[in-house]
């Protein structure tokens, strides 16, 4: 799947040391994921297994976003069924992509793939106080619910549940 400047791909074994050293690995960058910080390269190895059983099942899953104009790894996104109706997303970025508008690329391209499977809704959550995520998700059409309390571990902030927004999206 491609967009004007990102490329996207299933991730396959050889894209581990790049998923570590651009965007797993780094603290700032997964700070607000559902994920904790990579550590090893056997952390991002568990990821692509997870990856893998997500395709398998439901033939969607992780999508890794490339820079059409150099090939650079920026960062993922993707879906995830949650029904066969609907489906939730997500995105991360390395830090040196922030700020050029690919999260909102990004997430424009997986309405537009949710759409193409069939899929009637799109949902989407954040920290609350993630502001640039849920700017991206506002830009793209999403709409902000209600608060979800205490819903999600961020493990890279604490391990105890804390709040999200909902979002969804009709598509």
């Amino acid at each position: 799947m491609e967009t004007e400047r990102l490329l996207f791909r299933r991730p396959t074994a050889a894209d581990v040391p790049a998923i570590f050293e651009r965007y797993a690995s780094d603290p700032e960058v997964v700070r607000y994921m559902s994920f904790p910080r990579h550590r090893s390269l056997d952390d991002t190895r568990l990821f692509l297994e997870l990856s893998d059983a997500q395709w398998a099942s439901w033939n969607t899953g992780p999508l890794l976003a490339f820079s059409r104009a150099d090939g650079s790894l920026l960062g993922a996104a993707g879906l995830h069924l949650d029904t066969m109706l609907g489906a939730g997303t997500g995105y991360v970025f390395a830090r040196d992509a922030w700020g050029k508008g690919y999260a909102t690329e990004a997430l424009t391209a997986m309405v537009g793939l949710a759409a193409q499977r069939g899929l009637g809704a799109l949902s989407a959550i954040c920290h609350v106080d993630h502001r640039p995520s849920w700017h991206v998700m506002e830009k793209c059409g999403f709409a902000r619910q209600r608060v979800l309390p205490r819903h999600m571990v961020f493990p890279n902030i604490s391990p105890e549940p804390l709040d999200v927004y909902l979002y969804t999206r009709q598509v």
